[in-house]
């Protein structure tokens, strides 16, 4: 006997329950947050559960050891740096909730990677479109110059109606786009909500899970830049990966934050063009500016993201502030982390900020979350307020503590190493990083307080005049 199912509105912000829809939440008082949820009701007597897991097989109690530990299998998308970022492909039954900003090329990268896979899976794959007619999915194909003969569209918001067209359809490799667009007739609030979200979601992972198909889910993005609707969707599929980058800059990066099956953190670099998101062999060129013309508040680091270093440019501008509170900006980094190291700079370094505007920038629009560029942005900054350049041949990373010294950071060798592949001279790094061999034509200066490397900066400083 299947269970009965009643309706119930939760709280986003509290998690709070109410039997009806209320304009304030009895528990929290927020206006205007309640959203429909489907729960289960009581079991009548006679009534015996089985346990049922995604895959539809009824569940066993056995022994971990006892488990046999398969190699994933997995399948090229064609495009090696969605490859990277996946953790070496797709996996048959696995969920993948790609986010982004508008028009920032989430659908374009899937409808590439689906062209490729059309030419080598095994049965033809699937796209879904909840907000575009075929036509436009056809325009954009052609636009791009892809080959889509094997490729099936499929305009459907209704996810019971897209989970039987594709049992009918028995595609490898499927994408909806987007999952804010379905609807499932179990709930009955709007389309876009909390409940609607959740459950379509659900259907989804079973239905991938019971035929081994792989999903893409396309989300949209909230304006703070996270994904819409329940934080539990993240939880429910296998990846998710971010789309990094402003739209109207030409390059854009896809990060992992959660991955079953690969590294997290890892990294996809992209050049947006006429024929679509072309992939960048060499994300160290790109991040760096190669001006002629040298600029005080601008230094090199080298950041490692997932299985490889690179070369990033991290500028700085300090300014005497006309405001009794002086504005702390940093783009692409925390600007929490920027106001602690201000304050180490002061204290530690004797350079003073409390009464300056300190505007940090990553150049190329790519985030840093490591700590590693702690004494580089330091550095730019301390280069910025006293006006020099310095040599577009040095590179700096390290993590920088609250007592002022100099802290290891993971990987040193795979970064100078990558710094002397593109000719630098010279590196200043953690005491911790440095290396037991010599690196040929680098020179490494190691240092243990943030006074150390403010010395050291200024055998590596250039006139402005010359």
């Amino acid at each position: 006997m299947a269970r009965k199912q009643k309706t119930v509105y939760t709280c986003k912000k509290c998690g709070g329950s109410s039997s009806k829809w209320v304009g304030q939440c009895p528990d929290c008082g927020e206006w205007n947050c309640l959203e429909e949820a489907i729960i289960a009701a009581e079991a009548p007597s006679n009534y015996q559960p089985r346990a049922i897991n995604y895959s539809g097989v009824e569940a066993e109690v056995c022994l971990l050891d006892a488990v046999e530990a398969v190699e994933q299998v997995r399948t090229s998308s064609g495009i090696n740096e969605l490859d990277r970022v996946l953790g070496g492909g797709l996996v048959a039954g696995s969920i993948i909730l790609i986010g982004g900003d508008p028009g920032i090329g989430k659908s374009t990268l899937l409808l590439q990677a689906l062209a490729s896979l059309s030419l080598s899976a095994p049965t033809q794959p699937l796209y879904v479109t909840g907000e575009e007619s075929p036509q436009q999915v056809s325009l954009r194909a052609q636009r791009l110059g892809l080959d889509v003969h094997n490729i099936k569209v499929l305009t459907e918001t209704q996810v019971e109606k897209i989970i039987t067209n594709a049992q009918q359809q028995k595609p490898s490799v499927m994408v909806v786009d987007s999952i804010q667009t379905i609807h499932t007739e179990i709930s009955q609030s709007a389309q876009g909500s909390v409940s609607q979200i959740r459950e379509s979601a659900a259907q989804l992972v079973r239905y991938a899970k019971q035929s081994n198909v792989s999903i893409f889910l396309v989300g949209h993005v909230t304006k703070e830049g996270s994904l819409a609707g329940p934080r539990v969707l993240e939880h429910m599929v296998d990846t998710v990966l971010y789309f990094e980058g402003d739209s109207g800059n030409r390059y854009r990066v896809i990060r992992a934050i959660k991955n079953r099956f690969g590294a997290v953190n890892e990294i996809g670099v992209f050049a947006m063009s006429e024929k679509g998101l072309e992939e960048v062999s060499n994300p160290s060129a790109i991040f760096l500016s190669r001006d002629e013309a040298e600029v005080p508040g601008s230094v090199i680091m080298v950041s490692h993201e997932g299985t490889r270093p690179l070369l990033i440019e991290v500028q700085a501008l300090a300014d005497n502030s006309h405001s009794p509170n002086p504005r702390r900006v940093a783009l692409g980094l925390d600007p929490t982390r920027l106001n602690v190291l201000l304050a180490v700079l002061h204290r530690h370094g004797g350079i003073a900020t409390y009464d300056m505007d300190v505007f940090i920038n990553v150049v190329g629009g790519v985030r840093i979350s490591e700590t590693g560029v702690d004494l580089a942005l330091l550095i730019a900054t301390f280069s910025s307020l006293r006006n020099t350049v310095i040599s577009r041949d040095v590179v700096i990373f390290g993590e920088v503590g609250l007592a002022g010294e100099i802290r290891q950071v993971p990987h040193g060798i795979e970064r100078l190493r990558e710094a002397a592949k593109h000719g630098f001279k010279r590196a200043i790094v953690p005491k911790g990083n440095a290396p037991t061999e010599d690196i040929p034509n680098l020179e490494i200066v190691p240092v243990v307080k943030l006074v150390d490397a403010l010395n050291s900066i200024s055998t590596s400083v250039v006139s402005e005049e010359d």
